[in-house]
């Protein structure tokens, strides 16, 4: 097995602004391995909060570059427990194991959704999100992406106020993402007003380790509530269902297509909603992430729709949301 690394700098459509950060370009490390005469693709953005870069991830991969290359691959579960046992980070392993899934499916000729044995005939649609900005701002950016179910970033002093201009322009489905900007007071207060203004579900309104504050929201809140900051890893599961309603599982934060199936298992077991989220991703990303969708409820997979260049072709997500998939087998990634 061989392996390749590459950055690639993601240009936005917009500023994209959340309650604690904002950036007008994505860095995005891209990971091949190949056998076989096929190649897998998988990825894993940089973040600020998590403090990875790409330099990082990069550092980690080429100290194992050899031994992962020596791994006598057959099945991605293997080698993603092999990756574990490397200490490598898990925005790392996400790559590495994205790419392996891509790469097992290109060898058996299948899409992951049918080795999975799920069917495709049925999914959530994604929502597309809008980024914190000048109320002006996020109704231009409504008007130019119309679209079915909408995430809103807020995070300010005047978060109800956004949502009710907001909501004179479309009748689309809101859902909220305060990115812990707030209060266990302020969400159980903002609830009503938002499932008023038609809010699905709030995400991770309070910081993530603000346990006592997430068990009064669970008891108080008129809203659901989704954990995405609070739930990182599989042990996360558990914890979480004593909290939330249902997770947000990133694909980055688990370690991969690998984890994540797990973690939906689990969570489902639990009677919890599981939703999957993207970081930015292009449609490298986005293309592994939609291999999921049968088994979600919900799916925030609009990354490679907030760029104003791709770098990959793959799953296609049409206008009324939905999804072609590739022919090829994998996630049916290609670079361009």
């Amino acid at each position: 097995m061989k392996i390749k690394i590459k950055k690639y700098v993601l240009p936005l459509k917009h500023t994209f602004s959340i309650s604690r950060e904002s950036h007008d370009f994505q860095d995005s490390m891209i990971v091949a391995l190949e056998l076989d005469g096929k190649t897998g693709y998988g990825e894993a953005t940089s973040n600020p909060y998590y403090k990875i870069t790409f330099e990082t991830l990069q550092a980690e991969i080429e100290k194992v570059k050899e031994e992962i290359e020596g791994f006598q691959f057959r099945e991605p579960e293997a080698f993603h427990a092999f990756l574990v046992s490397k200490n490598l980070s898990n925005f790392a392993i996400c790559a590495l194991d994205l790419a392996a899934n891509d790469l097992y499916g290109k060898i058996l000729g299948k899409p992951l959704y049918e080795i999975w044995n799920t069917d495709n005939s049925s999914y959530p649609i994604t929502n597309y999100t809008i980024g914190l900005d000048t109320i002006e701002k996020m109704v231009d950016k409504m008007k130019e992406m119309p679209w079915p179910i909408y995430k809103i970033k807020l995070g300010t002093d005047k978060d109800v106020e956004i949502v009710r201009e907001l909501r004179k322009h479309t009748d689309a489905i809101f859902r909220v993402d305060a990115n812990c900007a707030w209060t266990a007071e302020e969400t159980i207060a903002n609830a009503p007003l938002l499932k008023d203004l038609g809010v699905e579900f709030l995400e991770q309104p309070l910081k993530a380790d603000d346990w006592t504050g997430m068990e009064a929201v669970m008891h108080q809140s008129v809203l659901p509530v989704i954990a995405d900051e609070s739930c990182i890893v599989e042990s996360d599961v558990e914890k979480c269902a004593l909290h939330f309603n249902g997770i947000n599982i990133k694909l980055t934060k688990c370690g991969g297509l690998t984890p994540a199936r797990r973690m939906i298992k689990r969570a489902k077991e639990l009677n919890l909603q599981v939703m999957v989220g993207c970081m930015t991703e292009s449609t490298v990303g986005i293309s592994a992430i939609a291999q999921l969708i049968p088994q979600l409820d919900y799916v925030d997979m609009d990354g490679a729709m907030l760029l104003k260049e791709d770098i990959a072709d793959g799953v296609i997500i049409q206008d009324n949301g939905k999804v072609i998939f590739p022919t090829s087998g994998g996630s049916g990634i290609s670079l361009r």
